[in-house]
């Protein structure tokens, strides 16, 4: 055997070969001869039992067996054990396998470190690593021992070197593969395994010596990673990762790119099943949830999402596949129930503040800020605002949580597949409008019936009364002949002439002959006796001739004159040429200066001179024409002596507003007053007709204008609008029936749901089983609580006490009366939570005015009566563009009018039910004062439910907190234990260490239960997290611990649930 060993040495023999000295081992010393084999024979022959045991062990480890192949060993008998510790002693005596001395089994190994060092040619390497291969696999643990004290660094050495060549040799890469196995073969114990993790250089060295063009190489390095990510040594996957990103820095790659590479070579299967392996390993070794997704994605992002529907099955990469999917199916199933412990024990606004600083400062910041502000453009509409964050909650959900477990293609543009068919049979809005819809229309036809029985009952009042005028015949008689004098005593005044009127056909003198239809009440489309019309004043005078004097003004009473103070005197009067544009200033009155005051002293005369004037004029008229002539000089001093057209008739106020209404409309005088009298709907608007009767002159003037259309040319655009106007019979009342025409189908759709809404709310609290036993509770637990006391044995209460039940504190003052009736209701109760979903309409008829409907409703009536009276009045007109009276029936109104009369009556008696029901004064206590105390009351019970079921769940919170923790450290106690099972590194002499691993990993033993499966439903709560949190606390406490803190009130780690999940998730962008 050493001669085979020597034959490889440069020079020297076995005869002249000096003693190997070795100063830096101090276990290594002068070979020492064996001791002849006769004297084993007869030592062995006299050995006890217990020494043969003793040796017999000590065989099995030199053996290099692990406990499974030792067990059946052990079960021989005495004799065959001793017969087996015979031939043992008697094959190795002459290598000193057994020997007890330190100094006596050195010689072989040595020779090997003799020969590593001495740097021998590439082709005796070769030769003799291959030798030392055999060597470290056939030879006992303490050779491989003492050959490592130095061997390994030697081996290192070697492989190093052979890295750095730039362009190795077919020889080098043999070498480099032989390496590999002697390396393979040294760690296959636990001496040797231990003496390679704590050489920094060896997995960096393995992690550079990966090469998917040497596949026989790859796939040893591999399986080597492979089983050192598993042993459960501390920090042993940070220190693979770690070589592993530094030999993909010096090959300018992606640390997993060789990895996925080695993938891709289907005719190397064994690579490909020890890649995934390794691939496995690595993904799930950690704990955390967020760094198993990291690396899943990163091997993803290098191309393995595209290899691997490539990859053929076999019985052992199938395996690797199975283990691959399921873990990453579990991983997303952990993370959904993330999400569910999230929406348990976070809200807002922590849950915005924690995300905010998330992505502060970071490039996702952006992205955040544009999300919020897309969300501002959702539209405000009760109904449909829910639905759009239905909608955005579901997409991101389906992003976010993918299925697959992986991050979604980002590189990806097209639309992205989201499944919203669990949310098309979502129709309760539509439901809800379908509900108020059919509501409305039974509303209506209650109303409708209402009305024919008070039509019958009228028709029956009247029937009652023709029975008693046919028993009173004779006294009808005298009545009606007393009736027929004073009828005609009335109407003799009203055939007598009106005396001298002017031209019958002018405004003037048509207003003279009706003015007594003006008078009459709204209530004559009833009248049962003709009226006395009122005198009738005599015609205007008529107009004077052209060129004839102004006729003279009244006198007047002479006006006193008011002394200005301070002896100001009054301002001159200025009269430009043109109309100028006005100076909007707030004027001050002499009255209210003092006498040091500066406008006392004020001297702008000064400043008067004519070219100033001409100039402010020119600048500054309202209207001013621009003519092309040649002579700028002539143009000026020609428009300055045409003089501007005078107001007649029309003040400058009046005037103005005119303009403006005419200037925004744009429509030409005739155009307007024919919309007017066709009662255009197509062209008529409201602001129209709104501003129409606001600007529009009183009709002593239109009348005065009429006198003036033969001057029609010579007046302002006013007046001539006026003069067009007057022509217009009743032209105020017209209008305003068109405006009421025109808004009355608003009016109805502000007032109906307003009755309607107080109709439910009055329905809803009556019939409210649970409210009444709620109300019930509430008395039993007052006349409790007033027991002694003047309140005590009561009858009933009054509803505005239930706000007030937040305002008594407990004995502790943690807790309101409230707060204990809702938790109550909810422990022994719970069909009188259902109360808030019962009245569901009581928050709308809080916001309802009983007075203001009231008043809408009268306004209406008396509109209603006016158009009535005027279409009654109307003259008749042979003018065929006059439709007023066609177009503007009542009929479109009063049915309308009189549904709402019915249906606000009969809310009016559901209220005073409801107030006889709960014993108060309706007339007392308004509509909006009870609903409004009602609708309070329902949030404060719905708020007090929310703070019982947040007390709850935040005490549950604490407890799960401190029952995780404990579980938490028994499951990393049974984790540790299931790896030890792979390998006891505390055990002395472990040997078969490798071997074991690789067929662990190869059959998947080594994915099993390496960590919890991920729990279900309920279980998710007891998850082992609260440990995890330590560190965060402990690393970040001033960022994290402070929002742990709000949470459990103390300054411990005692966090709720899952909360820690979301500082993990900070720590793991942090990190990576």
């Amino acid at each position: 055997y050493r001669d085979r060993i020597t034959s490889f040495r440069k020079t020297g023999n076995k005869k002249d070969k000096p003693l190997i000295q070795h100063s830096t081992d101090p276990l290594s010393t002068q070979v020492e001869m064996p001791m002849p084999q006769p004297l084993f024979d007869d030592r062995s022959m006299n050995l006890s039992e217990k020494e043969i045991n003793d040796l017999f062990e000590k065989m099995m480890e030199d053996m290099n067996l692990n406990e499974e192949r030792k067990a059946p060993l052990r079960g021989k008998d005495l004799s065959t054990k001793r017969e087996m510790v015979v031939q043992y002693i008697s094959a190795t005596a002459k290598s000193g396998g057994l020997r007890n001395s330190k100094h006596e089994c050195t010689l072989s190994s040595q020779e090997y470190v003799h020969e590593l060092r001495s740097g021998i040619s590439e082709d005796k390497l070769l030769i003799c690593l291959e030798s030392l291969r055999v060597s470290l696999t056939s030879n006992p643990v303490s050779w491989v021992n003492n050959f490592g004290h130095e061997g390994l660094g030697l081996l290192l050495d070697a492989l190093d070197k052979l890295l750095d060549k730039k362009q190795p040799e077919s020889i080098d890469k043999r070498n480099q593969h032989k390496l590999i196995q002697c390396l393979k073969a040294f760690m296959n114990n636990k001496y040797g395994l231990q003496r390679i993790l704590g050489d920094e250089r060896s997995l960096h060295l393995l992690a550079r010596a990966i090469d998917p063009k040497q596949t026989s190489m790859m796939t040893e390095i591999v399986k080597i990673l492979s089983a050192v990510c598993i042993i459960g040594e501390e920090n042993i996957l940070d220190k693979i990762l770690a070589a592993m990103t530094i030999a993909a820095e010096r090959n300018n790659k992606e640390r997993f790119a060789p990895i996925v590479e080695g993938l891709e070579n289907h005719e190397a299967q064994q690579l490909q099943v020890a890649c995934m392996q390794l691939i496995n390993a690595l993904v799930t070794s950690p704990d955390d949830l967020d760094f198993r997704i990291h690396l899943r994605n990163e091997f993803l992002r290098c191309g393995l999402k595209k290899i691997l529907p490539e990859l053929k099955e076999t019985e052992e990469l199938d395996i690797q596949l199975k283990v691959f999917n399921e873990n990453k199916e579990e991983d997303s199933i952990e993370l959904s129930h993330r999400l569910d412990d999230i929406r348990a024990e976070m809200e807002y606004p922590f849950v915005y503040h924690l995300l905010s600083n998330m992505v502060k400062d970071t490039g996702s910041e952006t992205y955040f800020l544009s999300i919020l502000q897309h969300l501002l453009l959702i539209r405000n509409d009760y109904y449909i605002r829910p639905q759009y964050y239905k909608v955005i909650e579901e997409c991101v959900s389906q992003v976010v949580l993918h299925r697959s477990g992986m991050d979604p293609d980002f590189g990806y543009r097209e639309r992205l597949d989201v499944d919203f068919t669990h949310l098309i049979g979502s129709v309760g809005c539509v439901e809800l409008l379908q509900f108020d819809e059919e509501f409305s229309a039974r509303q209506e036809a209650q109303a409708e019936s209402q009305k024919k029985e008070e039509k019958i009952k009228e028709l029956e009042g009247q029937i009652c009364n023709l029975k008693t005028q046919v028993r009173t015949r004779g006294d009808e008689r005298s009545i009606h002949t007393h009736y027929s004098r004073l009828g005609g005593r009335d109407r003799s005044p009203t055939s007598s002439p009106t005396g001298g009127i002017g031209t019958p056909s002018s405004a003037a003198s048509w207003h003279g002959q009706h003015a007594p239809s003006a008078s009459t009440p709204a209530t004559s489309r009833h009248r049962a006796t003709p009226t006395t019309p009122s005198p009738v004043c005599g015609p205007p005078p008529p107009p004077p001739f052209p060129g004839a004097p102004g006729i003279p003004p009244p006198p007047m009473m002479a006006i006193p004159v008011i002394k200005l103070p301070y002896g100001l005197e009054a301002k001159k009067t200025y009269k430009p040429e043109v109309v100028m544009k006005r100076v909007n200033w707030s004027k001050i009155v002499p009255q209210e200066m003092a006498e040091n005051c500066f406008w006392i002293k004020v001297k702008e005369e000064k400043f008067e001179n004519q070219e100033f004037f001409e100039q402010l004029s020119l600048s500054f008229s309202s209207r001013t024409k621009v003519k092309n002539e040649v002579d700028e000089t002539d143009a000026r001093v020609t428009q300055f002596k045409k003089k501007a057209k005078e107001l007649r008739i029309l003040d400058a106020k009046t005037a103005q507003n005119l303009s403006i209404f005419l200037g925004s409309f744009r429509l030409p005088y005739e155009e307007i007053r024919d919309i007017v009298l066709e009662v255009d709907e197509g062209r008529l608007s409201e602001s129209l007709i709104q501003n129409l009767i606001k600007n529009l002159p009183e009709q002593k003037e239109l009348s005065a204008l009429a006198e003036l259309k033969n001057e029609y040319e010579d007046l302002c655009e006013p007046e001539q609008f006026g003069i067009v106007m007057s022509s217009v019979k009743l032209l105020r009342s017209r209008l305003n029936g068109i405006l009421f025409k025109l808004t009355f189908e608003e009016q109805v759709n502000n007032i109906r749901p307003d009755i309607m809404n107080v109709t439910f709310a009055c329905e809803e609290v009556k019939k409210s089983d649970s409210f009444s036993k709620l109300l019930e509770m509430v008395l039993l637990v007052g006349n409790y609580m007033n027991a002694g006391s003047r309140n005590a044995q009561t009858f009933g209460f009054n509803i505005s006490f239930l706000c007030k039940l937040r305002d008594t504190k407990s004995a502790d003052q943690n807790t309101t009366l409230l707060h204990f009736l809702a938790e109550k209701c909810d422990e022994k109760y719970p069909e009188i939570l259902r109360f808030p979903e019962e009245l569901q309409h009581v928050e709308r008829a809080s916001k309802v005015s009983a007075e203001i409907l009231k008043s809408s409703l009268s306004t209406m009536e008396r509109h209603i009566q006016r158009l009535e009276n005027d279409i009654e009045n109307f003259p008749k007109t042979d003018d065929e563009k006059d439709k007023f009276v066609e177009k503007l029936s009542i009929s479109f109104s009063c049915f309308q009018y009189e549904k709402l009369s019915t249906m606000h009556k009969n809310m009016q008696k559901l209220y005073e039910s409801l107030g006889s029901y709960y014993a108060f004064d309706p007339h007392v206590l308004c509509v909006e004062d009870f609903f409004g105390d009602l609708a309070s009351f329902r949030t404060l019970f719905v708020e007090a439910v929310k703070d019982n079921h947040k007390k709850r769940e935040m005490e549950e919170k604490i407890k799960r907190a401190r029952l995780a923790k404990e579980k938490a450290e028994r499951e990393k106690q049974e984790r540790q234990q299931k790896k030890k099972q792979l390998i006891d590194m505390n055990k002395e002499n472990e040997t078969g260490v490798m071997d074991s691993l690789m067929e662990a990993l190869q059959s998947g033993a080594a994915f099993r239960d390496r960590r919890k499966r991920t729990p279900r439903n309920d279980q998710v709560r007891d998850m082992p997290r609260a440990y995890t949190c330590l560190c965060v606390c402990t690393l970040m406490f001033f960022c994290m611990c402070v929002c742990v803190c709000h949470y459990t009130h103390t300054h411990t780690c005692t966090v709720p649930g899952a909360l820690h999940y979301t500082f993990i998730v900070t720590l793991s962008f942090i990190r990576l």
